[in-house]
């Protein structure tokens, strides 16, 4: 499978990434220029933004749900954010009293629930439409947002499209309100089929049926529709897409009843896709993770070893009693962790991706493991960077996560998260008990359609991605402009990954390079001809100026952890590997003449 290079030139700044595509969660930032303007809030480019990274910029599907919720139970100097249940909701509340106790009796939920339910209507019945919203006073929407961004956990543009349909034609009302005899609905008429669509603003002259929105046509005529019915089966076969035991390319009938792979890739006796668990998005996984580790150990200190992205150091330090950051993932760190180890200290956890984003160092995770088993703290490793077909982390892990939002499924129009317990691990029992107590499939019910029918062909894409990401580090480390180029083959942790690597697996699809002054790094990003925005994974090559976005009001922090401000990242796509080696010496190219 190859798809054509998602040019540059052709995305105007904030067009949804991929273009015209209601769900969309990257957004394009095509230029230096715009990226830093978008950090420092410009009108020239918030105005045109369609949309913008899930956890950062509230979808408008939502937003526009959320305003609606605040006209009818709201007042007018009230905000609301949306949640897909009442427990998560009331983590919103407690996050807030947190902040500022004196909020207490100021902020509120509205349970929001079908009207329909209880008369059992088909559909209404397996997709279970609700959102718990949080209402509390608008001058204090940061603590919102912070608990909403971090979390994970907030409701999808998928299930706030659904529900507000529903809230418009007085389906879904405030549960406190239900009568004892609820009438009964189909609901809105593009859910009275067997199928449903993704809804997008009708346009003219684009070649559809009149009145017929262009994400109806096109999924109707490649037979792509949503069919409802087959949720609970589309989760299953994610499930074991997650788990290791399904890795041929196949459609969801026969996803459901091929013989499942008698040799795990996982490499771990007695796993099965009974431990694996749905999230919303991948923060959602490691939020949990993290939650549900203080659960049972109670709320001790945790340790992020190697430099991670962001919102997992800003979960453990905002949502427990703080953490040891080891930013450097190195084997000094690892001493270091050893000797107070070895003095009395304890810990709850070590968080780490493998490898990380953006230096792609990997750690090592046998020395970890060693660690955990004499002093008792649970390991947590990240694999959405080098995802399970390259690499096998789980025998060295407690709990894996990952992000299913990007490569796994690869279209860059739905999110998810995946999580999966090792039943191998020294502590299983206890997590395997406090899972099944605590967990809610908040997965909304399309999502889980559009994930499982993305990620059929999720083996043979990776290939091709890897494939492609060497040939462009091959360009790169050609060029003598380059200063470095980050990728875990070329890595002084090699070693380590190594020890992880799967007998067919690669090096995966991310890089990151680094130019000897600022101007050669603005000029090769603004003449590279890629797809330009937030988030990894894509199917099409997608390049960003990854510390402006991530870390832009802390550069100076980042930088003590070798990360510099001007390095560029690119997410290697499926594009022919001869045009994009083109693409990106086109770029090393256009750099300014040498004073």
């Amino acid at each position: 499978m190859t798809v054509a290079i998602q040019r540059d030139n052709d995305v105007e700044v904030g067009e949804t990434l991929p273009p015209m595509t209601a769900h969309a969660v990257s957004v394009s930032l095509p230029t230096w220029k715009a990226n830093v303007g978008y950090e420092e809030g410009e009108e020239w480019v918030l105005s045109k933004m369609k949309t913008g990274y899930p956890r950062f910029y509230i979808h408008k599907m939502i937003a526009r749900f959320a305003s609606a919720i605040i006209e009818r139970y709201g007042n007018i100097d009230e905000g609301a954010m949306l949640f897909p249940s009442n427990a998560i909701a009331q983590r919103c509340v407690q996050f807030f009293v947190q902040q500022n106790p004196d909020l207490k009796s100021q902020v509120r939920i509205i349970d929001l629930v079908s009207t329909a339910e209880k008369a059992r209507a088909e559909e209404l019945a397996i997709i279970s439409p609700k959102v718990s919203a949080i209402i509390f006073p608008a001058v204090h929407f940061k603590i919102a947002k912070t608990f909403w961004q971090h979390s994970g956990d907030g409701v999808s543009s998928r299930r706030a499209e659904y529900c507000h349909n529903l809230f418009n034609k007085g389906l879904l009302v405030d549960q406190g309100s239900l009568s004892e005899s609820p009438r009964f609905c189909k609901g809105p008429r593009r859910y009275q089929k067997s199928t449903s669509i993704d809804l997008t603003t009708p346009s003219e002259g684009n070649g559809t049926v009149e009145g017929q929105d262009p994400t109806q046509f096109v999924e109707e005529r490649f037979g792509r529709n949503l069919d409802i019915s087959m949720t609970a089966n589309a989760k299953v076969a994610v499930r074991r897409r997650i788990a290791g035991s399904l890795t041929a390319d196949v459609e969801l009938p026969e996803a459901l009843t091929l013989e499942q792979d008698t040799e795990n890739i996982r490499d771990v006796a007695g796993f099965s896709e009974d431990d694996v668990y749905l999230y919303p998005c991948g923060m959602s996984s490691i939020f949990n993770a993290h939650r549900n580790c203080m659960a049972i150990k109670g709320e001790k200190k945790s340790i992020v070893f190697g430099f991670p992205y962001i919102d997992t150091l800003k979960i453990v330090e905002k949502f427990g009693p703080g953490c040891e950051f080891y930013g450097f993932g190195s084997s000094e760190e690892l001493d270091d962790l050893e000797r107070r180890l070895e003095n009395g200290e304890r810990f709850l956890a070590l968080f780490t991706e493998f490898p990380g984003n953006p230096l792609l160092r990997s750690p090592d995770l046998e020395r970890i493991r060693s660690l955990a088993d004499k002093y008792d703290f649970f390991v947590v490793i990240d694999e959405t960077v080098g995802n399970f077909l390259n690499v096998n982390v789980l025998p060295y892990a407690d709990v894996v996560v990952s992000s299913l939002t990007k490569v796994f499924s690869g279209d860059s129009n739905v999110m998810g998260g995946g999580l999966i317990l090792n039943p191998r691990g020294k502590s299983y029992s206890a997590l395997k008990r406090t899972w099944d107590q605590d967990y809610e499939d908040n997965h909304w019910a399309e999502d889980s359609i559009v994930l499982e029918r993305n990620s059929r062909d999720f083996v043979t894409r990776i290939e091709r991605i890897n494939t492609n990401a060497e040939a462009i580090c091959d360009v790169l480390r050609a060029h003598p402009r380059v200063k470095h180029v980050y990728y875990p083959k070329y890595s002084d942790t090699r070693r380590y990954y190594e020890k992880c690597r799967t007998p067919n697996g690669g090096y995966g699809g991310l890089l990151s390079v680094t130019f000897h002054n600022k101007q050669d790094a603005v000029a090769f990003f603004d003449n590279l001809d890629t797809a330009k925005g937030p988030s990894l994974g894509t199917n099409f090559t997608l390049s960003s100026p990854y510390v402006i976005l991530a870390h832009y009001g802390e550069l100076d922090w980042a930088a003590r952890w070798g990360v510099e401000a001007d390095i560029v990242r690119v997410s290697v796509g499926l594009e022919e590997s001869s045009q994009l080696a083109k693409i990106f010496r086109g770029a090393l190219a256009a750099l300014p003449d040498e004073q």
